[in-house]
């Protein structure tokens, strides 16, 4: 695998993928794909019928990261490694987008009061002579949680941008019992499957 360039370019909006970044020292360039506007999304995020949620956050994983490396082309970027990640929460089969409003927010922390959870994030790198896919999963029990505590961080503008409803690193913290598997993997971006990509990429990690 011949090296690429030591920076990438990361195909998402989430500051907490970038902040994770940033944490291992891994130097990147945002190259953003259109969520809304007349023509659509370029990576629908629907859910298709009958899709589980394992080859849900699998599948946009790897379309985003596929559309952001045809983007490097068409528009004659410098050829890097581009990453690509999706997370979801899922318990009893279903799964937990970002609750719109408030009311959804709170059936959401109901749902997960009390009980585990499953919170899965896929990653996907691609480059002119790789492409690659992992997915993380990490089991999340949260405590039991009073009406009163639910209504009060739903106020907030904490669970509108994340999937379930809540993020390990803000105040649903306080929540969470017990997790088993990678803490930045729930976070949005599992840093040692990441890195394991990255290098298979081809780029120069320690």
């Amino acid at each position: 695998m011949k090296p690429v360039d030591k920076k990438i370019y990361l195909a998402s909006k989430s500051p907490r993928r970038r902040e994770l970044l940033r944490q291992v020292g891994i130097d990147f360039e945002l190259l953003l794909l259109r969520s809304d506007g007349p023509r659509g999304p370029d990576v629908t995020e629907e859910v298709l019928p009958g899709e589980a949620p394992l080859d849900y956050v699998s599948r946009v994983a790897r379309e985003k990261a596929a559309f952001a490396a045809d983007l490097v082309v068409k528009r004659r970027m410098a050829p890097r490694a581009v990453l690509a990640a999706d997370t979801t929460v899922t318990i009893d089969g279903a799964i937990l987008g970002k609750p719109a409003t408030p009311n959804e927010a709170i059936a959401m922390l109901q749902q997960l009061s009390g009980r585990t959870h499953q919170v899965l994030t896929a990653i996907a790198v691609h480059s002119a002579d790789f492409a690659g896919q992992v997915t993380q999963v990490s089991d999340v029990r949260f405590g039991v949680l009073s009406p009163a505590a639910i209504a009060a961080y739903c106020a907030t503008s904490e669970p509108y941008d994340k999937a379930g409803g809540y993020g390990i690193q803000g105040p649903a913290a306080q929540f969470i019992e017990h997790i088993t598997g990678s803490h930045s993997g729930i976070m949005g971006l599992p840093l040692y499957e990441t890195a394991q990509l990255l290098r298979q990429a081809g780029l120069p990690l320690p």
